[in-house]
């Protein structure tokens, strides 16, 4: 008698347990799972970013071909008509980098930043400045997320102040086909 009234608490006891050991499916929706990486590869992909951002501080303008891979998917987070994603890196200058410097008399700059990484991701929180077409001044902070492969950001999830960004293109014409701003 005294078992039987047991059975049923250790019947639960046992599902309960067991529970913690089965994974439930994937849904539609859930991020991939991450890829372990040891400390070292961490500091790579760390370093990596962090010595573009330098160089392209200094003047380079080759940052988005030099840490973007071919097949990139970049989403700009919002619901504004800028935010969206873009796939591959030709669609992404197309469609999303020249509409905007093309209207700015100088490029934008990274005047500060702090990177951060944990395995295949990389966070990146910085201030970009630079002068629009007409004159006026352009500032935002951006935050972006890499996660990457080979030294490569394979994606990118970019969050910035829209309005900004959308007034440059708003007020600023676009230069005639075949012409550069200085």
């Amino acid at each position: 008698m005294k078992v039987h009234k047991m059975l049923p608490s250790l019947v639960a006891r046992i599902v309960l347990a067991s529970a913690a050991f089965i994974q439930p499916p994937a849904m539609a929706g859930d991020p991939p799972p991450t890829v372990k990486t040891d400390a070292a590869e961490t500091a790579r992909n760390r370093q990596a970013v962090a010595a573009a951002f330098d160089r392209w501080a200094a003047g380079g303008s080759n940052f988005f071909a030099e840490m973007l891979a071919p097949d990139v998917v970049w989403t700009i987070a919002g619901s504004s008509a800028s935010s969206g994603t873009y796939r591959g890196l030709e669609d992404f200058r197309t469609r999303a980098v020249l509409p905007f410097t093309s209207r700015l008399r100088t490029p934008v700059r990274p005047t500060s930043r702090t990177v951060w990484a944990d395995g295949d991701h990389v966070i990146t929180h910085w201030l970009g400045e630079a002068v629009a077409g007409d004159g006026l001044p352009y500032r935002n902070r951006y935050v972006w997320i890499f996660r990457m492969r080979d030294g490569k950001a394979v994606e990118v999830t970019a969050f910035l102040d829209l309005a900004p960004y959308e007034d440059v293109i708003r007020r600023v014409p676009a230069p005639a086909a075949g012409t550069r701003r200085p």
